[in-house]
């Protein structure tokens, strides 16, 4: 089938896509021409990125499973991305089987290949809709019938939130989903940072992102650790300092290994709300 026989409605295929930017880095093939092209060209400057990638989905994962092994029962993933090896209600029933999880995205690519993000036993839902508007999120008849907000949640904002500019309030936004789940809830939240690179893989990356459907808005360390604000950080490592870190290092069995130039490139961390 060509590529033009594939492209789902509402999708366009002439403009790069941070879903399937993401999803090329990965090793997916849900992706256009057009996104492996920016791809690479990104590459020629910042070689790290699938490593960036697979580090923030490695961290995904291991905060998902850490949640449901301490009593989540209950997950909503916001900007869930395209399926790929590990989405996240398989990450979470490994440590607990009757785990529900709520997949959102607006990204109408996403939608299109929604089917394959829901597990057996309908403990999945997916809602086409858009991080920066909660309350159609969390109002939606797919996310009452699955979530209960009396109940501890487990919120999954990785890699997504550095699509909303500061004056679309981010931390604001963020600050929306924690208000709406009950205390003893967690937020396992991934965010872009050009802290460690040189200047012009700043400027090569945000002209990238610029020409993308989606303009990607980089932030330090203290930015992110707003994200955070009036929450208990959990340490990256048993024993740790309880800080915003790197994506490769948070519950790595190998942190040092793990702690690799591709993972500098997102800070990470996971709060509980008392």
């Amino acid at each position: 089938m060509t590529e033009p026989e594939r492209v789902p409605p509402g999708v366009d295929a002439g403009t790069p896509s941070p879903a399937r930017l993401y999803d090329y880095y990965l090793g997916g093939t849900n992706n256009f021409a057009v996104d492996r092209a920016a791809a690479e060209q990104m590459r020629t400057i910042m070689p790290e990125l699938s490593d960036a990638a697979w580090a923030n989905r490695g961290f995904h994962q291991r905060a998902a499973r850490w949640m449901a092994a301490r009593g989540i029962r209950q997950f909503i993933d916001v900007g869930s991305g395209l399926p790929t090896s590990g989405n996240t209600h398989e990450a979470v029933h490994k440590a607990s089987p009757g785990a529900r999880v709520l997949y959102v995205d607006n990204d109408p690519m996403v939608a299109a290949h929604a089917k394959d993000l829901l597990g057996d036993g309908g403990t999945t839902r997916f809602i086409q809709a858009d991080v920066r508007d909660p309350a159609s999120i969390l109002d939606a008849a797919q996310a009452r019938e699955l979530i209960e907000l009396s109940q501890p949640v487990g919120l999954l904002i990785t890699a997504v939130i550095h699509f909303v500019p500061d004056e679309g309030d981010p931390w604001g936004l963020v600050g929306q989903y924690l208000a709406a789940v009950a205390p003893g809830s967690y937020l396992a939240l991934s965010h872009s940072t050009m802290d460690q690179l040189p200047p012009r893989m700043v400027a090569a990356g945000l002209e990238m992102y610029q020409r993308a459907a989606q303009p990607l808005y980089p932030r330090s360390r203290a930015e992110v650790e707003r994200f955070f604000a009036g929450l208990e950080l959990v340490p990256a490592q048993p024993g740790g300092d309880a800080a915003v870190g790197f994506v490769g290092a948070w519950g790595a069995e190998d942190p040092d290994a793990a702690d690799s130039d591709g993972s500098r490139i997102l800070y990470c961390g996971v709060g509980r709300r008392a």
